[in-house]
């Protein structure tokens, strides 16, 4: 993976999934492992609103062979820095060194007590190093927007997982991440070519994310508007942050983000969460640099 500097190979593109990892009821398919036959080189899930490490790493990692399975994020407001690192050392040994523990600060309105993200995840990257053994800095990444979290996530993590995110972020993520840190952008998609149904659909997901003041404000210091960013987003802001289309015309947007710095891209497709949308991720592998 050009500059990253990483001992984990996460292939250039992923998936990203928090719903449930099964097709509909009755089909005869594992999703994990279908999706690393597919190519896909790592498999990102939310850790959940509960304490612990979420029991759903275990079932990606028992289902596959190789690839890498990464949290998107772990909440540090719910569990202590002193009960999740054994657990994550634990899960890591018993499945060959695959798991990637993401960290990240939530957000104001769904975190009781929540205040100053930054030095909150500062201190706990203190409680993380504190301990022996511990999940190291080449073990783990960030989830970060705005300048000095990414600061924070080239200088004590492998890098940055940014959310909701449009190719010109990626691009000021890069420079201040600098050559050598992870960048892994997720990348939210509908595979809809009628420009209408495909905004509609994609204003059912960013409605809610743009009520969350950490990505408006993102989206608003590259420059979209009060307007833009009302409601479930204006033209411009859906278009620039979900890639619609084809799936040709949304592995072009992935490549756009390569091209800005990104080192991989976890895709996310628009679907009721109570199923998995392989035929989805099937028709976007034969288009998107997989492995």
């Amino acid at each position: 993976m050009p500059g990253y500097r990483g001992r984990m190979e996460l292939g250039r593109v992923g998936v990203w999934w928090s719903g449930a990892w099964e097709v509909a009821s009755g089909a005869d398919v594992d999703v994990p492992a279908e999706l690393e036959r597919l190519g896909y080189g790592t498999l990102w899930s939310s850790g959940g609103f509960r304490p612990g490490l979420a029991p759903r790493f275990e079932r990606l990692l028992s289902a596959t062979g190789r690839t890498v399975v990464a949290s998107g994020i772990t909440n540090i407001w719910l569990t202590p820095a002193e009960e999740l690192v054994p657990a994550v050392l634990d899960l890591d040994a018993r499945h060959g060194g695959r798991y990637l523990l993401g960290l990240g600060a939530s957000h104001g309105p769904v975190v009781e007590g929540y205040r100053r993200p930054y030095s909150t995840m500062a201190a706990y990257l203190d409680a993380v190093d504190a301990l022996a053994p511990t999940v190291g800095p080449d073990r783990r990444v960030l989830a970060a927007l705005g300048p000095k979290m990414l600061e924070l996530a080239a200088a004590r993590s492998l890098g940055a997982h940014p959310y909701f995110v449009p190719v010109e972020h990626t691009a000021l993520a890069r420079d201040v991440l600098g050559p050598d840190a992870l960048l892994a952008p997720e990348v939210t998609v509908v595979l809809e070519t009628d420009p209408a149904t495909a905004r509609a659909r994609a204003r059912g997901f960013t409605t809610g994310y743009l009520g969350l003041p950490n990505y408006a404000d993102n989206l608003r210091r590259l420059g979209f508007s009060d307007d833009d960013v009302a409601g479930g987003g204006s033209d411009r802001l859906v278009d620039a942050v979900v890639p619609w289309g084809s799936p040709a015309r949304v592995a072009e947007r992935v490549r756009q983000h390569l091209d800005a710095g990104a080192d991989h891209v976890c895709l996310q497709v628009v679907h009721p969460l109570e199923t998995f949308p392989l035929d989805a991720y099937r028709s976007l592998a034969a288009e998107l640099p997989t492995g």
